[in-house]
């Protein structure tokens, strides 16, 4: 009998969606068991799942079923396919949406016979990475403006639950620059799923928008392979299509929860909170796909991490918070200016942008650090100065116009805007820039120069 068709019956354990199979004389390599290859689950003679060897000891062989242990008996069979996990990758996949396990669900044609990539493969060479210096366009002015997306840049959206991420996520999928958008759900509620796929069709993105989701009620091992599907099918269509694709995940804190439960029941030793000692490496290993290809495309991922009780120092969030580059903070339903940033917006402001980029981000961010602060003393009733209200009318504007997350404009219209909103609030000389700038952008063109002459006749 050959090798692929061998069934291995001797079952030691079921623990949650976790088997453990006895395969004699694994040492000598008569079966063809690998680490991260796939298997078939048989029983009573018929198909029952997929599973992925996730542990190999001696002769226990320990795999993640993928329809999960309900129902399985210690009587059923395990049959080693000797392939790694694989995902559908053809121009085919466009418009469509896969589980976990990369089928389709969607009530589209079957897709067997299209090509099939393995996915969870090794990070690209360094040498064949380019430095970030092109900016992703999302139309959302927190980002472009305040804190630039670039490409091939990793960064988690830190939020809590009850915000409306997953919402704000879809608008970024919907308006942002990109020839592709791949998207991948981990552990969403049915509504969330339905938003998604109905915002994506609403909005006409479908057909350059490839979705993986995996829901609360599917297997939790289908939530660990979500990602690597995703960034899997990422990496193809950026190095051999050269796309500029954007991954977009959520949430990260549920395939971390995934992880933890997967640790539990292989009896791994927890390390902190629970978590296994490998969280970071985990979630590095899927961080660094997001790659600028010389000669190609670019890989961008932007991912949702939920922070429990909103405590950044959970180890979740505080991991990611060291392999990403930056961070946006969604609070009050409003993306927070001052605990969010993009370690490489200055690779593209100044360079792919405006010269009064740089400068009016500043600017804009100083006087609302000034506008809490006057807050602040009002609700003590102490006494405000002529320029503490100035720079309360400037906070109350620049949260209208520019942090509430239905706010939509090209970079261009934001930055043009911040120069109306200073110019409501404040004097040319009150912004402390340079005179080449107000004379080039500030919007009452005359008010630079009458203002240059006051100070002129002053010195004198």
């Amino acid at each position: 009998m050959p090798q692929s068709l061998l069934r291995y019956t001797n079952i030691l354990s079921i623990v949650g969606d976790l088997i453990r199979v006895q395969v004699p004389n694994l040492t000598e390599g008569n079966a063809r068991a690998n680490y991260g290859d796939l298997a078939l689950i048989e029983q009573n003679g018929q198909p029952y799942s997929m599973a992925q060897i996730i542990k190999i000891d001696h002769e226990e062989v320990s795999l993640q079923v993928f329809a999960g242990t309900k129902g399985l008996s210690t009587g059923a069979a395990v049959c080693f396919l000797g392939e790694p996990m694989k995902a559908t990758y053809s121009p085919n996949i466009l418009g469509r949406i896969f589980n976990g396990a990369g089928e389709p669900i969607d009530g589209g044609p079957a897709l067997e016979q299209d090509p099939k990539v393995e996915i969870d493969g090794p990070s690209v060479n360094p040498v064949r990475r380019v430095l970030a210096s092109r900016m992703v366009r999302t139309n959302v002015p927190m980002i472009d403006v305040f804190n630039t997306l670039v490409e091939s840049q990793k960064i988690p959206i830190f939020s809590v639950a009850g915000e409306p991420y997953n919402r704000f996520l879809a608008r970024i999928a919907i308006q942002a620059e990109a020839d592709v958008v791949v998207f991948g759900g981990m552990g969403l509620i049915f509504d969330d799923y339905h938003f998604f796929r109905n915002e994506f069709e609403k909005a006409g993105v479908s057909s350059r928008t490839v979705m993986f989701t995996n829901q609360a009620s599917d297997p939790t091992v289908e939530r660990l392979l979500t990602p690597d599907m995703a960034l899997a099918v990422a990496e193809h269509f950026a190095v051999e299509e050269s796309k500029k694709v954007l991954v977009l995940l959520t949430d990260m804190t549920s395939y971390a929860d995934a992880m933890k439960e997967i640790g539990v029941a292989m009896d791994k030793i927890p390390a902190n909170r629970g978590y296994m000692g490998d969280l970071y490496s985990q979630l590095a290993k899927r961080y660094e796909k997001a790659c600028d290809y010389k000669g190609a495309g670019s890989v961008t991922i932007l991912a949702v991490t939920t922070m429990p009780g909103n405590d950044v120092t959970h180890p979740v969030p505080d991991n990611t918070g060291y392999i990403t580059e930056g961070q946006f903070y969604l609070h009050d339903g409003v993306l927070d200016p001052f605990g969010s940033l993009s370690r490489l917006k200055q690779m593209v402001q100044g360079k792919e942008t405006r010269d009064d980029h740089a400068p009016i981000m500043n600017t804009m961010i100083r006087f609302y650090s000034d506008s809490v602060n006057a807050k602040q003393k009002q609700a003590m009733a102490f006494e405000l100065s002529s320029y503490d209200l100035k720079t309360i009318r400037f906070g109350d504007l620049f949260k209208e116009r520019f942090m509430a997350l239905d706010a939509a404009m090209s970079l261009e219209d934001a930055l043009d805007l911040c120069w109306e909103t200073l110019a409501e609030c404040f004097e040319p000389g009150e912004t402390l820039m340079k005179q080449s700038l107000l004379e080039k952008y500030w919007p009452n063109k005359a008010a630079v120069g009458v203002e240059e002459k006051e100070l002129a006749a002053a010195e004198a």
